[in-house]
């Protein structure tokens, strides 16, 4: 019995013991989470931790007078930490302090809560003590800069708790024009044009950030652990706003007119090579149209704008020349059982040059197939002296590769393939391949490299610059460039071009194409046309080459080269020549009182650095981030520029992308015109305005 009591003793012992030693763990989780939570947790997690990729600003892409076709605008996310030390300092007294101050400028910049809203979700996220808190996403420029200057803000990072995240808008100040060969840049998204091309320049080089997780696997950045990134350069390209936009009205007119499926056109500068346009549309399903595609650097079987180098090898050749008849047999020709017909019924014999001219589809495949049967090696070669059967090399990685049957290594070579080849068909061009040869022959024989880009810069400084590449210095003899210039003349005073060029006050040289479409998506029996006009003006001391190349919809009623695409290239002649026409006037200064007075206008800041960098005077007590400054008896003064979102700011004097934060920021759509500093402004300065309504800018 004792021996039983002496054991039952020890079992209830040892189940006490283990009782109070339970209550014991029980008691120091309930401690260590309580009172010491926030210690482990942070410790939790300073432990997990991952370095991010910093996206650099992305380089801004200019036209060749300096305006921005694509640049990129600031954005900040913007967190508080609410657990940083120093806003906790003193339980809080910053925070509580400053609390309705801040939550009356909050409701007062983004108006989407009221100030006791906010107070109310600052003060509950203040008590959970939230590490990573989300104030606002996409926060504009201006909008930051004025968040800044806001109690508990200024007091900066550490005593505030507020962390912004700095995000970058891609913008195209002039909207759709050019779209398709500048490209816009959108994250995640697949890259097209210029922004594609050049994106490794335009990028920079990306900054790294350490981060740590907190709670809800938020991250967090370490301050002191980070790379900031380094810019992307700018690209300048040879783009002509101006005539990008008169190539593109033309182009669309005409689109709208025949109801067409696409079109491109390219303006290219005859000494040079440099593209200063290239428009591209597509319609729809829903029938409008857009740059869905660079059709410029898309392959297709030419038709008749190939004929001339069909004319060009067989002048060079010696077989022939322009005055030399060409049975041509009333426009109907059969060959080998083929029958090749022309356009309209013809003479039985006429000469070449007016054979070309007429666009006549039996003359050319009879050059072709007569002269070039028995070494068709030599007619291919001129396609490889011409350029036509590799890529131009523009800086495009969109373009398409050329195909010319190599009489050595076709598969499917046949004696036929010769007679199709003098009238376009049965090879593949692009309009930019072509353009490059009726370029050559508006240069008296030199081909020029097509080329977009002129320089890279680095913060202003030129770091690559392209200049103008010849490839041939003479694609044929000075009798054959004669020859085709005379020919390419009279197609616009006498052939299928006479009817659009007429009545223009100047002289036009080129050739009109009209082709059946067998691209996969469509055979010949569907009745697609594309229509083509590619030449130079003025004829004789030809300045802008253009191709204009358009493919119709089944069955259209209109669909010759001479009446849908010589039209677009009329269209823009007529224009470019007005320009060149036109004089500038001399400019008048006006008379200055202080020859010591200069003016500036930007923000706060940027006007301290000068004045303090170029040592004048310069004191600031205005409220405000944004200032136009005057320089006087060297001292600056200022006035502060109005940007309330309801009235025009007055932005005269600004760079335009100072001016583009102000007005992009207000919600206005901007528009511009010249290059420069902004001299005027569509809407006067104090002027009610509207979020969406659009603002012209004029540069001086």
């Amino acid at each position: 019995m004792e021996v039983k009591k002496d054991i039952l003793w020890r079992v209830y012992l040892g189940f006490l013991g283990l009782v109070l030693f339970g209550v014991l763990i029980l008691g120091k989780a309930f401690y260590t989470q309580r009172f010491e939570g926030s210690y482990w947790k942070s410790m939790g997690d300073s432990m997990h931790t991952k370095i991010l990729d910093l996206d650099a600003e992305r380089g801004t892409i200019y036209s060749e007078d300096g305006s921005m076709l694509s640049t990129s605008l600031p954005q900040f996310d913007l967190y508080v930490d609410f657990a940083a030390e120093g806003l906790r300092q003193k339980n809080g007294k910053n925070f509580f302090e400053n609390i309705d101050s801040l939550s009356l400028s909050l409701a007062g910049l983004f108006k989407d809560k009221t100030a006791a809203t906010y107070k109310k979700e600052l003060r509950l996220a203040y008590k959970n003590k939230d590490r990573y808190y989300p104030l606002r996403k996409k926060v504009s420029f201006e909008e930051y800069k004025e968040l800044r200057e806001f109690p508990l803000v200024r007091l900066g990072k550490n005593k505030s708790g507020f962390i912004a995240e700095v995000k970058t808008k891609r913008l195209n100040p002039f909207g759709e024009l050019g779209f398709r060969t500048i490209g816009l840049y959108r994250e995640n998204s697949k890259l097209v044009g210029l922004e594609r091309s050049f994106d490794s320049v335009l990028r920079g080089t990306t900054g790294k950030r350490l981060v740590r997780f907190v709670a809800g696997g938020v991250m967090m950045p370490v301050e002191g652990f980070e790379v900031e990134p380094e810019n992307g350069n700018d690209v300048y390209t040879t783009i002509d706003v101006n005539i990008q936009d008169i190539t593109e009205r033309a182009l669309m007119r005409t689109m709208q007119t025949n109801e067409a499926l696409e079109g491109t056109c390219i303006v290219m500068e005859v000494a040079t090579g440099k593209i200063k346009a290239i428009a591209n549309l597509g319609r729809t399903k829903e029938g409008i149209y857009f740059e869905t595609d660079n059709y410029a650097l898309r392959t297709s079987e030419p038709g008749s704008t190939v004929k001339l180098v069909t004319l060009l090898a067989a002048l060079e050749d010696k077989h022939v020349t322009i005055n030399d008849n060409i049975a041509i047999h009333g426009g109907r020709w059969t060959l080998n059982g083929r029958t090749i017909v022309d356009d309209h019924h013809g003479p039985e014999v006429t000469t070449i040059k007016t054979a070309f001219t007429q666009s006549s589809n039996v003359a050319m495949s009879k050059l072709a197939y007569q002269y070039y049967t028995s070494d068709p090696k030599k007619y291919y070669k001129h396609f490889s002296n011409l350029h036509l059967t590799g890529k131009t090399g523009i800086e495009l990685n969109e373009e398409f590769k050329p195909l010319i049957k190599n009489p050595n290594k076709a598969k499917y070579w046949h004696p036929q393939t010769l007679a199709s080849w003098g009238f376009g068909y049965e090879l593949m061009l692009s309009p930019l391949q072509l353009l490059m040869v009726y370029n050559a022959v508006a240069n008296n024989g030199k081909m020029m490299k097509p080329y977009l880009l002129n320089e890279i810069r680095s913060y202003g400084t030129i770091i690559r610059k392209n200049e103008p590449v010849v490839l041939n210095e003479e694609i044929a003899s000075a009798s054959t460039i004669q020859q085709l210039q005379e020919c390419l003349a009279a197609v616009c005073t006498e052939g299928t071009g006479k009817k659009q060029f007429e009545t223009a006050v100047y002289k036009a040289a080129g050739k009109t194409g009209t082709a059946k479409v067998n691209d996969g998506k469509y055979k010949y029996s569907d009745g697609v046309y594309q229509s083509a006009f590619a030449g130079y003006f003025p004829a004789e001391a030809p300045k802008y080459s253009i191709i204009v190349v358009i493919k119709n919809k089944p069955h259209a009623a209109n669909y010759y080269g001479g009446s849908v695409a010589a039209p677009v290239f009329r269209e823009i002649a007529d224009h470019l020549y007005k320009y060149s026409q036109e004089k500038p006037m001399p400019l008048q200064l006006p008379a200055m009182a202080d020859s010591m007075m200069y003016t500036f206008s930007g923000l706060k800041k940027e006007v301290q650095t000068l004045s303090a960098n170029f040592g004048f005077s310069y004191t600031d007590q205005l409220v405000g981030n944004w200032r136009k400054s005057f320089l006087k008896n060297n001292t600056v003064q200022s006035q502060a520029v109005n940007t309330n979102e309801a009235t025009m700011p007055d932005v005269k004097g600004m760079g335009l992308k100072d001016a583009l934060y102000v007005l992009e920021s207000a919600g206005m759509k901007v528009q511009i015109s010249g290059k420069g500093k902004i001299n005027n402004q569509s809407v006067a300065a104090g002027a009610p305005v509207a979020k969406g309504q659009q603002i012209v800018l004029y540069l001086n």
